[in-house]
């Protein structure tokens, strides 16, 4: 029966990530950074210590009908490092029928699982607008054509897109989140950098943004005699469950924790995730671990969100995530070579 639709025995791939953060850690305990400027301020070394874990265990017993693949991946926070194993020929050396990937989560109890049958993860992308007027005295705008008021009229525009040009339930953001422009109190500058983020579940609804946001800036600027060049850069692609293997992960979940501390439509977040990449080439599913909240840990005050906030000076994995995350990710083997192909 744990055979895949070739006839081959089943090979399932497990992902854990690797990589820090350019950040300074503000903790004090031994296992603290020892390196300025860098810190494990999303628990990806408690992700790789995990799939370790059921490495070893996996290694000893070796109980399971089929091959285990285990992807350490380096450059998830920002690289796109899962996207090089890809174009570096990881799935041609390494078929794999499925893959799966465990992030720690603040805001589940810990050892609580998060699923999704769809979004889990949010598309990353950025735009830089430069808006190209023509600079004047302060005192005599008329003589000039203001890129900064034209850079106000465009803010206010985007946001039609999000209230009026997307399905309201695409959630969608746009974010303007710098604004350059001039360098004197009485002169009306010639220019106005624009830039900022954009994150949305879907890519039909990234299409429609990013095409609203071209037309807004071509058709709007020459409104007000200015010019807006628009360049839009796509990150990560949306990270998207397949819905039987995220509801077959639950199912595996729920065996290890109980039903009651399985959520299989949990809320999806915006941020982003370079496992989408993975999931666009194979069926699979990401699966939120809760790290637990702050309440009754070690914290020194005054600095980040706490020791479960991902991406902040206090982050701390929590160890005890790590025997439940490798008794998952032994037991999702297991079931996964057990199963039968659906016809």
């Amino acid at each position: 029966g744990s055979v895949s639709a070739s006839g081959k025995p089943k090979m399932i791939g497990l992902r854990a990530d690797m990589d820090a953060l350019p950040m300074t850690e503000l903790n004090t305990f031994a296992h603290a950074s020892q390196h300025p400027g860098k810190m494990h301020a999303c628990g990806h070394d408690g992700h790789t210590a995990t799939l370790l874990a059921a490495a070893k265990a996996m290694s000893a017993d070796r109980a399971f009908a089929g091959t285990v693949v285990f992807i350490f991946q380096p450059a998830e926070e920002g690289g796109g490092g899962a996207k090089s194993m890809i174009d570096d020929g990881l799935f041609e050396r390494f078929p794999c029928d499925a893959v799966f990937a465990i992030h720690n989560w603040p805001g589940l109890r810990v050892g609580e699982f998060g699923l999704n049958p769809g979004a889990m993860m949010a598309s990353s992308n950025e735009f830089e607008i430069i808006v190209k007027g023509k600079g004047a005295h302060a005192a005599m705008p008329h003589l000039g054509v203001d890129p900064v008021l034209v850079a106000s009229h465009l803010i206010q525009a985007f946001q039609s897109l999000v209230s009026r040009e997307t399905k309201p339930i695409d959630a969608t953001v746009i974010s303007v989140t710098q604004i350059n422009a001039g360098e004197a109190t009485n002169v009306i500058p010639d220019h106005c950098v624009m830039k900022g983020t954009v994150r949305t579940f879907s890519t039909g609804a990234l299409d429609t943004i990013e095409a609203g946001m071209q037309r807004i800036c071509d058709q709007l600027a020459p409104a007000f005699n200015a010019h807006a060049d628009f360049e839009f850069v796509r990150n990560y692609p949306p990270t998207i469950n397949h819905p039987n293997e995220a509801m077959f992960a639950a199912d595996v979940a729920a065996e290890i924790v109980g039903e009651s501390m399985v959520q299989r439509h949990v809320e999806p977040t915006m941020g982003a995730e370079d496992f989408a990449y993975m999931l666009l080439e194979k069926p699979g599913a990401y699966v939120f671990l809760g790290n637990g909240d702050s309440s009754g840990l070690h914290r020194a005050s005054g600095h980040g969100l706490g020791p479960c906030t991902l991406h902040n000076p206090s982050y701390d994995f929590n160890d005890d995530l790590i025997p439940i995350g490798a008794a998952f990710w032994q037991l999702l083997v297991k079931r996964f070579c057990e199963q039968t192909t659906k016809k």
